[in-house]
């Protein structure tokens, strides 16, 4: 039997562990999960599997023999794949889909330094029809959709040889049918004697798809069990070392006069003649499907893309939103999806993101107070917990929830009265959700108007005093809270039913 063991892992960062002598074993036809709280170590175990890390201490072998796994090249030739989250990471935006899908053929070493394009593209369609994805391949990467982008990057590895496939939050950009599509790919890659190392933050999928379960915690290994010997309650306990409860923020919050007043916004097919209104102290949740319109919404109202139709007011106040800048300047603030490529800069200091839009705030003459922008750190680290060994850490070297938490902190001293987040839980695990919930619940107890865009139903029925359900780009219907199932959302969000209106 095919396997591939670590042992003993041990990996610091300026003196602070981040592995203490971890040990994980994954079999050749194996889908194995690794589970654990953002920051338990599971995302540097697996990147110096793939070779983006080198361990400082500890041993790597497949089927008995030891191996050095120096870069991300050794790990392919040793023929182990990554498909990652923040899938734009991985993918080069100006290159065609069927590039991206070649592009680690095109760019091995002895490979022919003439491409028969007809073949390439032919080959790239063939690999995507595997998956059931339907997508130009002479389209440009970054005109694709998350979804799209996600699919192509799981295209590629079936080009290559792979003996392990490390899979970290697929399912995140995708939606039901994309994703049991992926779950279909991966239980044929199984078959095929792939070994699949599995990360999700969703349980249910863990247990519908695993084999095994690892778990860890503050970089060290909990426990490994076969999935049939657990349960979702023994993971959550073990990930968090108590017992715990899915808590939404429901406290007596004033709902006040209406802030924010959205009329006939329109942009193409992605948003098509959309009407609301959020009040202050209110959560308006806006969900929907995969491809529903709801990131392309809020871009809208921030003034990322420009509206065609339609009108946006804050308290009354017309915003002509030609540019970010003027959402900002109209209250609004944007919490996207796309954390890594749009919310935070990964390489630049967690000081330094928490700083951004209060610049001209702690400045003078150009020039940066290091005490004012150290003090607002300081502040706004306290405030929301956010894990890290130094204000000065690179954001980009923090946990997904904690890149998160920084995402959202960077607009708590600005002057913002509408915050719009959306999907803020893509990739957290669920103690760092119950911190997101708490803190928006904070939000809105302050009054701020909150508008919530997920595709998660069950988040949308917890958080939300009302829930619009879109879809094709338009809102479908309108429920207060209590009034809805998350049965009736989906059948809503899929275009079950005519448009119901809400009062």
């Amino acid at each position: 039997m095919k396997q591939l063991v670590m042992q003993g892992i041990r990996k610091s960062f300026s003196g602070v562990p981040a592995l203490r002598g971890v040990d994980f074993t994954v079999n050749g036809g194996e889908v194995h999960a690794l589970l654990g709280a953002n920051g338990a170590g599971k995302s540097t175990l697996m990147k110096i599997l793939s070779g983006a890390y080198e361990q400082d201490e500890g041993t790597i072998t497949i089927d008995g023999q030891p191996v050095a796994i120096g870069s991300p090249g050794d790990a392919k030739r040793l023929g182990i794949h990554c498909v990652y989250q923040e899938v734009d990471t991985a993918l080069v935006p100006y290159l065609s889909v069927a590039e991206n899908v070649m592009l680690d053929r095109i760019s091995a070493k002895g490979g022919h330094w003439l491409v028969n394009w007809a073949k390439l593209e032919e080959q790239a369609k063939e690999t995507l029809a595997r998956l059931g994805a339907d997508i130009p391949v002479k389209k440009k990467a970054g005109e694709l959709t998350l979804a799209e982008k996600q699919l192509v990057l799981i295209a590629r590895l079936l080009t290559e040889e792979a003996k392990y496939v490390i899979f970290d939050e697929p399912t995140a950009p995708l939606s039901h049918e994309e994703t049991e599509k992926l779950f279909r790919v991966i239980n044929q890659l199984k078959a095929d004697g792939i070994g699949i190392v599995f990360i999700s933050h969703r349980l249910p999928e863990v247990f519908r798809l695993c084999d095994a379960i690892t778990v860890m915690r503050d970089g060290e290994r909990i426990w490994t069990k076969r999935t049939v010997e657990s349960s979702p309650e023994d993971v959550v306990q073990a990930m968090l070392g108590k017992v715990f409860a899915e808590e939404y923020p429901k406290a007596d919050v004033t709902i006040g006069e209406v802030r924010l007043r959205v009329e006939g916004l329109s942009r193409g097919k992605e948003v098509k003649n959309v009407s609301f209104e959020a009040r202050s102290g209110e959560i308006v949740a806006v969900v929907g499907l995969v491809g529903a319109g709801k990131t392309e919404l809020s871009r809208l109202l921030f003034g990322a893309d420009r509206a065609e139709a339609g009108s946006v007011k804050v308290d009354g106040k017309l915003l002509k939103l030609a540019e970010p800048a003027d959402a900002i300047a109209g209250g609004i603030a944007l919490v996207p999806e796309e954390r890594r490529k749009q919310g935070i800069l990964v390489d630049e200091s967690v000081q330094q993101n928490l700083s951004l839009p209060i610049l001209k705030f702690i400045s003078r003459l150009g020039i940066v107070s290091k005490t004012k922008e150290t003090n607002n750190a300081s502040a706004v680290i306290g405030k929301l917990g956010i894990k890290t060994s130094s204000a000065l850490e690179k954001t980009g070297h923090l946990s997904g929830g904690n890149q998160q938490k920084v995402s959202i902190g960077k607009w708590l001293p600005t002057e913002a009265t509408v915050y719009l987040f959306d999907e803020p839980t893509k990739g957290v695990d669920i103690g760092a959700k119950s911190d997101i919930f708490r803190i928006i619940g904070s939000l809105a107890g302050q009054g701020k108007t909150i508008v919530y865009l997920t595709c998660e139903f069950a988040e949308a029925l917890g958080i939300a005093d009302r829930i619009y359900v879109m879809c094709d780009g338009s809102f479908a219907a309108e429920f207060k809270r209590g009034e809805a199932t998350q049965e009736q959302l989906l059948l809503y969000a899929s275009g079950g039913k005519e448009e119901r209106h809400g009062k």
